[in-house]
């Protein structure tokens, strides 16, 4: 309304002058303070939108002739709804619950990935082909791996692993190649296991349904 000329008027006077569909007193509600229909106390907590429901009623199938037959034969306009889920704000929801210092966690119903494959030291004999030998068995079996073939330190490997977040990281070494085995070590866990690379996919399925069933 500005520089409109009788856009603002001076001296007005309710009702004099003009009437109002509704008074009342306008407030920002504050946690603790009474709703107005039910009196109860009021609270404030944040959340995130993940999905939503629109309805929206014949105003669309209208314009476009969109009807059905009803159990008496007559044509009526289609009653729809619009139902969507945001995928992007699932995932951020889920990293927002889930996740400490180190990185995201990803609970194994969601994750990416089911098992981060670390092969450190991959310039001394046998490291790099065994792993690719597990890499191609555990993928047989319908494991989901991430095979990190990167020639890092550990240092970086394990910090990536622990940012990424994929649920058991899976490492392999000289020392571990000596006994025949990997160190399996899931995200929310500080310790970590042995398992033998003889049969290991086997072992890993059992893991990962144990895991799935906590």
């Amino acid at each position: 309304g500005a520089n409109k000329p009788g856009y603002h008027l001076r001296n007005a006077n309710y009702p004099r002058d003009f009437q109002v569909d509704l008074m009342a007193d306008i407030a920002l509600a504050q946690p603790g303070d009474n709703c107005p229909k039910c009196r109860g106390k009021l609270s404030s907590a944040r959340g995130i939108e993940v999905g939503h429901v629109f309805k929206l009623g014949t105003f669309i199938s209208e314009r476009f002739g969109a009807s059905f037959l009803d159990n008496d034969g007559t044509s009526l306009p289609i009653v729809m709804g619009c139902y969507g889920i945001g995928l992007g704000r699932l995932l951020a929801a889920i990293v927002e619950q889930s996740h400490d210092d180190k990185g995201i966690i990803w609970p194994l119903s969601v994750a990416p990935y089911q098992v981060y494959l670390c092969p450190l030291s991959l310039d001394k004999p046998a490291v790099l082909p065994t792993a690719e030998k597990i890499y191609q068995e555990l993928q047989k079996e319908g494991i989901e791996v991430l095979f990190d073939d990167r020639d890092d330190s550990p240092g970086v490997k394990f910090n990536d692993a622990d940012l990424l977040g994929i649920p058991l990281r899976l490492t392999l070494s000289p020392r571990t190649l000596q006994s025949q085995s990997v160190e399996a070590k899931w995200r929310t866990e500080k310790e970590a296991q042995f398992l033998p690379l003889e049969n290991l996919a086997a072992e890993l399925n059992r893991l990962l349904r144990e895991k799935s069933a906590e």
